[in-house]
């Protein structure tokens, strides 16, 4: 058996070091032992590796590092197993889980995990505060069942400890709220760019159409590719919106939701004008909307409009209309009212789009071949 050690320093954005010790012990050349710990300072990851050089240099050492822990995994096979038990997740989780599943401290066994050792690892991720607290939100989840599902000796408060530590020194912060709004003539220029562009291309995204439903429904992108005509109920103006985006459960937050006239009325057309590939309402790739609203907006001179600033803007037209807070929920789908609040400042100034142009001029096209799932026209 032999013992080999290692120290990797890695800087976060604020240019902090952290050091990840690492051990491994081979057996004529096979690595069968591996043990990594992160440590702010140098000095600390220099004693842990003499400590258990040591340790692992012995034969009890090692025999009791190799003894199989059916209730105490590393938290990379956790978090393995969370993915594979739990089968629908977001790509946007999974993608984090799967960094996380990399990262020095999933090496440890669940007994051995302590909030610094998630703590420096936030603290070395490269990306803003708002999206670090997303990190660690998704690493909760996998906590939170690992001991009553599984017998884990993974214990909760850890990465609460880790949570409330990242949040008093600023690693992790909530998203900031934005609170851009197209004006009047943004619109017109976007929506006159897309009808002159279907007209010319007519199997071209129909986004003077998705724009229009976009700013009446409050719909973000991806919901608005998920909307079904048979879970649209004509009598009462209302359509199911499935997985709706939500703080706890994106995956089967199922809602139904109210559609404003305008919205009401664009469905109705599409309905009737022709038939539409799996019954969906809108059947089209959602980044590839996404993509073609910013390349419009860049190409028009737009800056800083986002697709989901439509939904903003929809929610403070309601607002200035008069609506009250429970009235707005049932179309935005917002599940906590204390949501809205922020939009009760608005003054009741009325419709600014009553007689928008818009609502004569958009119109089913007759002769669209629809989008492939990966978006293709």
């Amino acid at each position: 058996m032999t013992v080999s050690t290692s120290i990797v320093e890695r800087k976060n954005k604020k240019d902090i070091s952290s050091f990840t010790a690492q051990v491994r012990v081979r057996n004529n050349g096979k690595l069968v032992f591996s043990e990594a710990k992160t440590f702010p300072r140098k000095e600390a990851a220099k004693t842990w590796l003499l400590n258990r050089s040591e340790i692992l240099g012995t034969e009890k050492g090692i025999q009791t590092a190799l003894r199989p822990r059916e209730n105490d995994p590393t938290i990379d096979l956790v978090i393995q197993r969370y993915m594979d038990e739990q089968k629908k997740i977001g790509d946007t989780k999974r993608g984090c889980l799967k960094i996380m599943q990399n990262a020095a401290f999933a090496e440890l066994r669940c007994s051995q995990i302590r909030s610094d050792d998630i703590v420096g690892f936030a603290k070395g991720l490269n990306v803003e505060p708002s999206t670090i607290g997303n990190y660690l939100s998704h690493l909760a989840s996998v906590f939170k069942v690992a001991r009553p599902a599984w017998g884990y000796q993974l214990d909760y408060q850890v990465i609460e400890d880790a949570r409330i530590v990242t949040k008093h020194f600023g690693v992790t912060s909530r998203s900031k709220s934005r609170s851009r709004r197209p004006t009047l003539a943004e619109l017109d220029t976007l929506m006159a760019y897309f009808s002159q562009r279907e007209q010319r291309e007519p199997r071209v995204l129909p986004m003077t159409e998705i724009t229009y439903f976009a700013l009446f429904s409050n719909r973000r992108q991806a919901e608005i590719t998920r909307l079904k005509f048979a879970e649209f109920d004509e009598t009462y103006g209302e359509i199911m919106v499935r997985d709706m985006k939500h703080p706890g459960e994106k995956i089967g937050n199922d809602v139904m939701t109210k559609l404003p006239q305008e919205a009401l009325n664009c469905v109705l057309a599409r309905k009737t004008s022709r038939k539409q590939r799996d019954g969906l309402v809108f059947p089209f790739d959602s980044g590839t909307i996404s993509r073609a609203f910013t390349d419009a907006c860049a190409m028009l001179g737009i800056k800083d409009l986002h697709f989901h600033d439509l939904r903003h803007e929809g929610i403070s037209r309601l607002f200035e209309m008069g609506w009250a807070i429970p009235n707005v929920a049932q179309v935005s789908g917002h599940r906590s009212w204390s949501s809205l609040k922020r939009y009760t400042h608005l003054r009741q100034d009325g419709d600014k789009y009553k007689d928008w142009s818009w609502h004569e001029r958009v119109k089913p096209a007759t002769s669209l071949r629809l989008a492939t799932k990966e978006g293709q026209l």
